[in-house]
Formats: structure tokens, C-alpha cells, sequence
């Protein structure tokens, strides 16, 4: 076997190259870079919000030392480390998510308490990651925790897209949409952000609390229940009625892209960057990309994106990694030398701690010996358990970053088709 033959058949392969990426755009080391230019001797009051709240923090005090004199970090449970929390500084707090809830009311009031009790000549960093729509929010009047919790309940079960999702969100909100920039009240202000959109729209991220943007999307269809939405909603900002802060992308779904490619080529693997952002349904996403791997030249193969699962009644274990990796193994079945990694780059999928799954040739047959059936797997929103059985997930823990998701499919020599 010669040396190429023998790296692509390394299992571990695809877990090294995913490792790769997510240290690319890990949240202290691209806030650190990214503070190396900040003035000495200033105080600076810091605002960290989001699944990377914790690591972007963390970035900050390693480049302001002295000079972050208070800070606030709203988080997942369990992203926080206590270390972080045990700086007298930091105010740490643990919110809801991916549903809203009480506490994400709650995390809304602490922050706009922030922000009034900073002093007006002293500047406030915001550090912005995915997650902080859910984690966040003051919302108008008529709204509470339940309301926003069925809302956002029925977009993510309805498949909805980000787009469509954040004129919801931004249309009951008093501080989505660019208006928490309104509360900053000439305050001197600056944001660094971990993308997890399309496009990387600031506007877009965390539902722009410091960027108003032209509303795009559909708006939602809502079913009866959810009729009030349309009762409260409010008119969208526009770009020219805020003025927002300097603002600057950190790290991005293209970074993590590009980390794979050159940690493959280090390795002296052919790699084939594909361009193509992966919106569409998970199971027929999956399907399409293994079908390409099946015709596809030995190497390495990276996509990137995020799909959607339209979710039944009462949905299993998993999420759209694990449903996409899951789709991709019945159509690998039988097939050797094929893999294909399908991850959340914040170490998360769906209703599961686990990050995705990493699926080959033999996927469906072990899982089938514990009884399951792939389809009905499927059919059920349940990758997760018929893929703990056949031993493929993937679980990193809380990686302190969020660029979407990854795909990376490798295709070794020897398949017998």
C-alpha cells in the first residue's frame, strides 16, 4: 500500500482534519489576534454572548490584562469554565438554549443593566457568537418566555431558514435587529463576531443586536396557535436608522473550509475545496454527497453549511449532522474505503451532545444488528440511536467556537464496486 493509499484509509482521518478546523476558529485564540492592535492603559467593559462566549472571554483577558475592568458572559450550561467565572471581573451566567426561556429573559435584563452602568467615555467590547438569539432577549410587550419558546419551537421543527426565523425574532424583540445599538446611547463601542450564517452578515448573526439589516426571508406562515405573532410584531429598523460600531468578522465557516484543506494538503492528500453551501434537507443532502464520494477521485472532500430536518410530532435522538451522516451510510453500504464526517463545529447537534457522526461502508449493517433499521431511523428524527448503536458518533464536548457545520467526506483506494 503506498504511503497516499495509506493516510486516506486511516480512520481517524477525518476526526484529524476536523480538530483542525476547529482550532482555526477557536474563539480565544481569534479574539486574542484580534486584540493584539488594542490600546494600553484604557479600561475596557467586555460583553460576550453566545455558544463561544467562554473562549472569546477568555481571548479578551489574555490580550487586555489589566485593562478589562468588568465583563459579562452569557452562555449554554456548561460553556462557562470556573476559572472564568471565579475572575471577580466576570459576571458569568448560564441562559436557555436552543429554546428561549426564563433565564434568556433574564440575561436580557442583566445586559441592558450593563450597558446603562458603564460610563459614557469608557468603551464597551461586544464578542458575539451563534447561539445568543436563543440566549438573549427583552422582548416587547405581550411576550413572554412561553410565547417565545413556542415560537421558536415551531420555526425550528417547521425547518424554517435563518432568515425567515430572524425577522420573527427581530420583529418582538426590543434589542434584535440593531436596536441594542440604540441603548448604547453614543457610548464608544466595538464588535468582534464568530460567524455562523450565510454570508457571514453581521445583520444576520445573534439577529444583529448591533446591525439593523433589510428584512430578507419569507416571512413565516404561522399556524393559529401562533397568531398573536403577527399582533406584536413591530416594523424592522433600517440600515440607516442606527449607527452601528465598528464591527469585525473573527472567524467563519470559510476559515474552518480552509483549515481542512491545508491540514490535508500538509498531510500530502488531494483535496477538493467544494464551494457549494449546504442549505437543503438533511437526508437528501446526506444522500447526494455520498452519492458524489461513490464517483469521486481518492482524497478529501470538505463541504460546508447547514441543513434542516422537517421534524415529526415527537422527534427521536439526534440532529441534521447525524441525520445527514445516516442518509450518507445507506448509500455507502457495502462499499469500502468511503467515509464521511458530518459535525457542529460548536460540538452540538440537535437534541444531543453529540456533535455528529462519522459513518463508513459498514454503518448500517452494525446498526442493523442491533436490531434498528436505518429508514425508519429516519423516518423518526432518530439518527442518533440507531448511530450510538453502530458506534459513529461523534462527541467533542463544548469546543468554544460556532461556524455551522462541517462535512468532510474521505475516499481511499480499494473499493470493490
Amino acid at each position: 500500500m503506498t504511503r497516499l493509499a495509506s493516510t486516506l484509509a486511516d480512520p481517524q482521518l477525518p476526526l484529524a482534519l476536523f480538530r483542525a478546523a476547529l482550532a482555526a476558529v477557536d474563539g480565544e485564540t481569534v479574539v486574542r489576534e484580534a486584540l493584539t492592535d488594542a490600546r494600553r492603559g484604557s479600561p475596557v467593559h467586555v460583553v460576550a454572548l453566545g455558544k463561544a462566549a467562554g473562549t472569546m472571554i477568555r481571548g479578551a483577558r489574555s490580550a487586555l490584562g489589566a485593562d478589562l475592568k468588568r465583563a459579562l458572559a452569557v452562555s449554554r450550561p456548561g460553556h462557562l469554565d470556573a476559572d472564568l467565572c471565579a475572575d471577580s471581573r466576570i459576571r458569568c451566567l448560564e441562559s436557555d438554549h436552543p429554546l428561549p426561556g426564563a433565564r434568556s429573559l433574564s440575561a436580557g435584563r442583566a445586559l441592558l443593566a450593563f450597558i446603562e452602568d458603564t460610563p459614557g467615555d469608557e468603551p464597551i467590547l461586544f464578542l458575539i457568537s451563534g447561539g445568543t438569539s436563543s440566549l438573549v432577549e427583552v422582548p416587547v410587550d405581550g411576550v413572554d418566555a412561553g410565547r417565545l419558546a413556542d415560537l421558536n419551537r415551531w420555526m425550528l421543527g417547521a425547518g424554517l431558514d435563518i432568515a425567515a426565523m430572524n425577522r420573527a425574532r427581530s420583529a418582538l424583540s426590543r434589542i434584535k435587529g440593531g436596536r441594542l445599538a440604540e441603548r448604547l446611547a453614543g457610548r464608544p463601542a466595538r464588535a468582534l463576531l464568530i460567524s455562523d450564517v450565510p454570508g457571514d452578515d453581521p445583520a444576520v448573526i445573534g439577529s444583529g443586536l448591533l446591525v439593523a439589516g433589510e428584512p430578507r426571508g419569507a416571512w413565516p406562515e404561522f399556524p393559529g396557535e401562533l397568531d398573536w405573532v403577527e399582533e406584536l410584531a413591530r416594523a424592522p429598523l433600517r440600515p440607516g436608522d442606527i449607527h452601528a460600531p465598528p464591527l469585525r468578522i473573527v472567524a467563519s465557516l470559510g476559515r474552518a473550509c480552509e483549515a481542512v484543506v491545508e491540514a490535508a494538503r500538509r498531510r500530502g492528500l488531494p483535496v477538493f475545496r467544494h464551494s457549494e453551501f449546504l442549505d437543503g434537507e438533511a437526508a437528501a443532502t446526506g444522500a447526494r454527497l455520498a452519492r458524489m464520494l461513490l464517483d469521486a477521485e481518492p482524497g478529501v472532500h470538505v463541504w460546508g453549511g447547514e441543513t434542516h430536518v422537517h421534524l415529526p410530532e415527537h422527534p427521536g435522538r439526534g440532529g441534521r449532522n447525524q441525520h445527514l451522516a445516516l442518509a450518507a451510510a445507506r448509500v455507502l453500504a457495502g462499499h469500502d474505503g468511503m467515509r464521511l464526517l458530518a459535525a457542529g463545529t460548536d460540538g452540538s447537534d440537535g437534541n444531543s451532545d453529540d456533535a455528529g457522526a462519522l459513518v463508513d461502508g459498514g454503518t448500517v449493517a452494525r446498526g442493523e444488528t442491533a436490531g434498528l433499521d436505518a429508514g425508519q431511523a429516519l423516518a423518526r428524527a432518530d439518527a442518533g440511536r440507531f448511530l450510538a448503536a453502530s458506534g459513529d458518533l461523534v462527541h467533542t464536548g463544548p469546543t468554544g467556537t460556532n461556524v455551522m457545520d462541517l462535512v468532510i467526506g474521505v475516499v481511499a483506494d480499494g473499493d470493490p464496486q
